[in-house]
Protein backbone atom coordinates (compact mmCIF):
# COMPACT_ATOMS: atom_id res chain seq x y z
CA UNK A 1 0.00 0.00 0.00
CA UNK A 2 2.75 2.33 1.13
CA UNK A 3 4.48 1.56 -2.38
CA UNK A 4 1.34 2.62 -4.23
CA UNK A 5 0.97 5.78 -2.55
CA UNK A 6 4.82 6.73 -3.06
CA UNK A 7 4.16 5.80 -6.95
CA UNK A 8 1.43 8.22 -7.16
CA UNK A 9 3.54 10.82 -4.84
CA UNK A 10 6.70 10.29 -8.18
CA UNK A 11 3.71 10.52 -10.83
CA UNK A 12 2.31 13.80 -9.44
CA UNK A 13 5.36 14.87 -9.13
CA UNK A 14 7.01 13.94 -12.34
CA UNK A 15 3.51 15.91 -13.72
CA UNK A 16 4.47 18.90 -11.88
CA UNK A 17 7.79 18.90 -13.19
CA UNK A 18 6.61 18.30 -16.70
CA UNK A 19 4.07 21.57 -17.00
CA UNK A 20 6.78 23.84 -15.88
CA UNK A 21 8.23 24.33 -19.09
CA UNK A 22 4.93 24.84 -20.11
CA UNK A 23 4.21 27.39 -18.05
CA UNK A 24 7.44 29.24 -18.62
CA UNK A 25 6.75 29.37 -22.61
CA UNK A 26 3.26 30.62 -22.00
CA UNK A 27 3.53 33.13 -19.39
CA UNK A 28 6.49 34.96 -21.75
CA UNK A 29 4.41 34.56 -24.74
CA UNK A 30 1.11 35.73 -23.00
CA UNK A 31 3.77 39.03 -21.60
CA UNK A 32 4.50 39.84 -24.99
CA UNK A 33 1.11 39.21 -26.88
CA UNK A 34 0.03 41.80 -23.87
CA UNK A 35 2.72 44.43 -24.26
CA UNK A 36 2.35 44.18 -28.11
CA UNK A 37 -1.22 44.74 -28.33
CA UNK A 38 -1.13 47.98 -25.69
CA UNK A 39 2.14 49.20 -27.69
CA UNK A 40 -0.34 49.24 -31.10
CA UNK A 41 -3.39 50.85 -28.91
CA UNK A 42 -1.29 53.43 -26.96
CA UNK A 43 1.39 53.85 -29.99
CA UNK A 44 4.54 53.57 -27.42
CA UNK A 45 6.13 50.91 -29.63
CA UNK A 46 8.52 49.20 -28.49
CA UNK A 47 8.54 49.96 -24.58
CA UNK A 48 5.35 48.36 -23.01
CA UNK A 49 6.13 45.17 -25.16
CA UNK A 50 9.47 45.00 -23.32
CA UNK A 51 8.29 45.91 -20.06
CA UNK A 52 5.46 42.75 -20.35
CA UNK A 53 7.89 40.86 -21.81
CA UNK A 54 9.47 40.74 -18.95
CA UNK A 55 6.83 40.39 -17.20
CA UNK A 56 5.96 37.22 -17.97
CA UNK A 57 9.29 35.69 -17.50
CA UNK A 58 9.27 36.61 -14.21
CA UNK A 59 5.95 35.37 -13.46
CA UNK A 60 7.42 32.02 -15.71
CA UNK A 61 10.13 31.70 -12.87
CA UNK A 62 7.77 32.47 -10.25
CA UNK A 63 5.48 29.60 -10.98
CA UNK A 64 9.08 27.75 -11.23
CA UNK A 65 9.88 28.55 -7.89
CA UNK A 66 6.64 27.60 -6.87
CA UNK A 67 6.45 24.20 -7.95
CA UNK A 68 10.09 23.72 -6.97
CA UNK A 69 9.30 24.71 -3.52
CA UNK A 70 6.46 22.37 -3.35
CA UNK A 71 8.17 19.64 -4.67
CA UNK A 72 10.59 20.00 -2.29
CA UNK A 73 8.37 20.62 1.21
CA UNK A 74 6.44 16.94 -0.10
CA UNK A 75 10.36 15.40 -0.14
CA UNK A 76 10.83 16.80 3.12
CA UNK A 77 7.55 15.68 4.38
CA UNK A 78 8.33 12.12 3.15
CA UNK A 79 11.56 11.94 4.64
CA UNK A 80 10.24 12.80 7.93
CA UNK A 81 7.66 10.01 7.64
CA UNK A 82 10.48 7.23 7.22
CA UNK A 83 12.42 8.88 9.65
CA UNK A 84 9.84 8.04 12.80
Amino acid sequence: MADNKQEKSLVGQLLDASSVGIYLVISTFAGLAIGYFLDRLFKTTPYLTFIFFFLGIIAGFRELFRVAKKAEGKQNGNNDKENK
